[in-house]
């Protein structure tokens, strides 16, 4: 068996990271971990077009996952920061970097990396 390519490791590890998150805000429905999917094939391309870019395809997939569930179901993941006021969603970032992390703008705090909402949030966002 041949072993996997450090590519499709990258591929593989931004997968298991974001359907992590998407279980820790309870949001892993079929059709959403499709929406993954779809991200890890159209990233693959691109990691075999700029393999530098392995470190960065995890957060790429978050933004991806990020921008389809926006135009599907609204905003996720939502902030388990901010108490008070408008729900608002995290971003990822850097947006093109590695070691990618949710943070509130708002409150101006890095909530957690990416693959570890279920540690920071200590329970599930309100929907």
């Amino acid at each position: 068996m041949d072993p996997i390519s450090p590519l499709e490791q990258a591929l593989h590890a931004a997968r298991a990271l974001v359907l992590a998150d998407l279980v820790a805000g309870e949001v892993a429905e079929a059709d959403v971990v499709s929406l993954v999917e779809e991200s890890v094939v159209q990233r693959r391309w691109w990691i075999e077009q700029w393999p530098e870019g392995a470190d960065y395809v995890a957060g790429l997939v978050a933004q991806d996952v990020q921008d389809a569930l926006l135009e599907r179901y609204g905003r996720w993941p939502l902030c388990p920061v901010c108490g008070s006021g408008d729900p608002h969603a995290l971003d990822v970032e850097p947006e093109l970097g590695p070691d990618p992390h949710w943070v509130c703008h708002k409150a101006g705090v890095k909530v957690a990396s990416v693959g570890f909402l279920g540690s920071a949030t200590g329970g599930t966002p309100s929907s």
